[in-house]
């Protein structure tokens, strides 16, 4: 396969040159300036999936897949997807490209160093910490250094930068703090729900870096360097420009996790998706329980996105493990196993229809899989009244799209109630968290530590929990579990610790044990990851 030339795909946007800041041969970023010409805003399509497994769902790829298939079908088309972070690239996960036929290109510069925009949301995070150890030293920010509770962040994977202590030297003040990931960081979670400079500057003032000794809020503006931090972020806040192996144009800007995070790309490149065609076609982090929810209860919120189709991504071997099958023995067929797994599809399903949306099914196929489990699924998904097509896209690229495509096609063009977001942002803090719980991981309801209810009783108090919930809880399952796959039942939520995001927007509820900054496993990627004598990386 030969994909077309970049300034094709410029070209096939119809985008101004004075616009586009070539970045290379092959990427490139766009200026904000494009969304004040006018254009029909095209049909938004939501990508999301089933509960992750080691087998892999593939939501990436049939993402590229799906928009290369609509263009295959004679439809204008763009993907508005997030940029990869380097901690999973060199951790469990691997590159974050798509895979085979539908993919993106450039894929290393991709999962790599990029345009510098995870660095520049690093350091603009980072220099807000330094400049209040700064004004901690000098007494001139009126701030208790026990209730500072801004971190720093670094985009790799690192358990032993969760706990520290800085200050140590001599002129320091010892105090315990720590190191988030940077998708983590509130800077990235502003930069992917601004809607302009002016709207970016207006977040990182209203960011709470910490309380005095009288548990009044102390804010970023008042450090004084919000000019400093904007500068830092000027090139980051343009969308980047880059494509599928077929030519399919590509915004990647931004990239929020969507267990730590609200796991969606930049509402900016999400417009621009819309503004250059008649498709856009976007993905949320993990499973719908996760990334979408966030997608349409703190994303759409903000924005007044409003997605025409929901995908929702599953795998034969994903659904075998949903229902009891090891890992070692996927290549072997068990219906019986995929319709216990059936269940894991059908929860997502159940929590998708709050918000009254047309969902089509996608599923991923693999090479290995038998006629009888993937017709099980078409069989299962018909018996509901949802619509599921094959999507043979790894190895057929936009032709194994095609009849995923079609049924998108007729699902977008259905007509939809006005969006309603699954619960108000003033609802009291654990009713919000209890709506979220039951409707859409199926829990009892959710449980508050004692440690919760004093960090929430703190930001009550200062009038910060007027907010969408943003839930940290682990990708492995519905619950707060990681080891419970399927459909769990009877289980509760505990909720442990809260943070607040008050730039962005939101307040972040940090379910079980997930942690926001990941850890490596024992044999992490980065140990198959090289360089060969031409230069070119390899193991990605």
């Amino acid at each position: 396969m030969v994909t077309p030339a970049f300034s094709d795909c410029i070209n096939k946007l119809g985008v101004d040159e004075k616009d586009v800041i070539p970045f290379g041969r092959n990427k490139a970023k766009i200026s904000l300036d494009v969304l004040d010409k006018p254009a029909a805003p095209g049909k938004l399509i939501l990508v999301s999936a089933i509960t992750p497994t080691p087998s892999g769902e593939g939501k990436t790829t049939v993402s590229i897949g799906l928009a290369q298939g609509l263009q295959a079908i004679g439809k204008k088309v763009c993907l508005a997807l997030r940029q990869p972070s380097m901690g999973p690239v060199f951790g469990r996960k691997g590159g974050a490209t798509g895979g085979g036929k539908s993919s993106l290109t450039p894929a290393e510069e991709i999962n790599m160093h990029f345009t510098g925009d995870f660095h520049a949301i690093t350091s603009a995070h980072n220099l807000i910490s330094a400049i209040i150890d700064n004004a901690m030293f000098f007494h001139t920010l009126n701030i208790d250094e026990r209730k500072v509770i801004w971190k720093r962040v670094m985009d790799m994977n690192d358990r032993s930068l969760r706990s520290i202590i800085v200050g140590l030297n001599k002129q320091g003040f010892p105090r315990e703090t720590g190191f988030d990931i940077t998708p983590a960081s509130e800077i990235m979670a502003c930069l992917c729900l601004a809607t302009s400079y002016k709207d970016m500057e207006e977040r990182i003032n209203r960011i709470v870096i910490g309380f005095t000794t009288d548990d009044k809020p102390v804010f970023a503006r008042e450090l004084g360097i919000t000019g400093s931090v904007m500068a830092l972020l000027k090139d980051a806040l343009m969308p980047n420009l880059v494509q599928s192996v077929e030519g399919v144009p590509c915004f990647l800007h931004g990239g929020p996790f969507a267990n730590i995070a609200h796991g969606c790309n930049s509402v900016l490149a999400t417009r621009m998706a819309l503004h250059f065609g008649d498709y856009a076609v976007t993905e949320a982090g993990f499973a719908f329980d996760l990334g979408a929810e966030k997608f349409l209860d703190i994303k759409c919120r903000q924005s007044g996105l409003d997605p025409a189709a929901i995908v929702i991504v599953a795998t034969a071997r994903a659904l075998k493990m949903h229902g009891g099958t090891a890992l070692a023995d996927l290549k072997n067929t068990d219906v019986d196993a995929l319709k216990k797994g059936l269940a894991n599809l059908d929860a997502h399903l159940d929590a998708a229809a709050h918000y009254k949306r047309p969902v089509v099914v996608a599923v991923n196929k693999f090479f290995d899989d038998s006629r009888e489990e993937l017709d099980a699924i078409v069989k299962h998904c018909a018996e509901r009244g949802i619509p599921c097509a094959i999507a043979d896209i790894f190895s057929q690229g936009g032709e194994g799209g095609k009849d995923l495509a079609q049924m998108v096609v007729e699902a977008a063009d259905r007509s939809s109630a006005p969006f309603k977001p699954l619960y108000e942002s003033a609802l009291p803090v654990e009713e919000k968290l209890n709506i979220i719980a039951r409707n859409i991981y199926g829990a009892d309801g959710v449980e508050l530590t004692a440690a919760a209810k004093k960090k929430l009783a703190q930001f009550e108090a200062s009038r910060l929990t007027d907010l969408p919930i943003c839930m940290a809880k682990t990708q492995n399952s519905l619950s707060d579990n990681g080891r419970l796959r399927g459909r769990p039942t009877g289980f509760t939520i505990t909720v442990r610790d809260f943070e607040i995001a008050n730039g962005v927007g939101f307040l972040v509820a940090l379910c079980g044990e997930i942690m926001r900054m990941p850890a490596l496993p024992v044999s992490p990627n980065a140990m198959h990851i090289y360089l060969d004598n031409k230069g070119n990386v390899q193991g990605l």
